[in-house]
């Protein structure tokens, strides 16, 4: 009897098994990249060139987030503090440690530290921070509790979903202006601020958009 099927018949398992192995590391290897911290960023903690602690500086001494990250008032883009900033206060505290090395290195020599880069937008995304935070929306509706954080991370997501919901209701989020860079600050009476807020979204013209142009420009 004649055989049904041709000799590279036999080979099929082996490419079946091929291409199923292929398409298990391949989905491994997308998982593991794509739904990590780091793509996602939702908890995203890289280890700095320079130990600081948030909760030190912005709970402990109470310095404000102004003084560090200067202009993100004005400015479309919260900057990285320079050394320069750091040693104000870091020739007169701590000057001999080991820990500073790096910062007193990069403000005697004018080489900026190379800080890896935690909270971004993707980059077809057009943001402005200065236009957030002036009107009433706080450091901590974006960054979380930093004040409270020893080692920042990523603590929202960023995504465009989160963004809407802030932007489809403003008045869930705003607070006073003075405000704004106060981390632990809650309303004395929740339903009087939400009146409040009702009211200045329409006192401040807080329109955010909703439409694709408004953020993808």
């Amino acid at each position: 009897m004649a055989n049904l099927f041709p000799k590279s018949a036999n080979n099929v398992p082996a490419q079946i098994a091929l291409i199923l192995g292929i398409l298990a590391v391949t989905t491994v290897a997308g998982v593991t990249y794509y739904f990590t911290p780091k793509y996602t960023r939702v908890g995203y903690m890289p280890t700095q060139p320079v130990p600081y602690s948030h909760y030190l500086h912005a709970e402990q001494l109470g310095i404000d987030c102004r003084y560090c990250h200067t202009h993100v008032n004005q400015s479309g883009h919260a900057n990285v503090p320079a050394a320069e900033i750091c040693m104000n206060c870091h020739t007169h505290v701590q000057r001999e440690s080991p820990l500073l090395e790096l910062v007193r290195d990069s403000y005697l020599n004018n080489e900026p530290i190379e800080w890896v880069r935690i909270h971004k937008v993707p980059d077809y995304v057009y943001f402005n921070h200065a236009v957030h935070v002036n009107r009433g929306i706080s450091c901590v509706e974006c960054h979380g509790q930093v004040n409270e954080m020893e080692v920042v991370w990523h603590d929202q997501p960023f995504s465009m979903a989160w963004c809407l919901e802030c932007h489809r209701n403003p008045e869930q989020f705003i607070r006073p202006l003075d405000q704004v860079y106060n981390l632990n600050w809650t309303p004395d009476n929740a339903e009087a601020h939400a009146q409040w807020a009702r009211e200045q979204v329409v006192a401040w013209n807080v329109n955010p958009p909703q439409s694709c142009s408004g953020c993808h420009q």
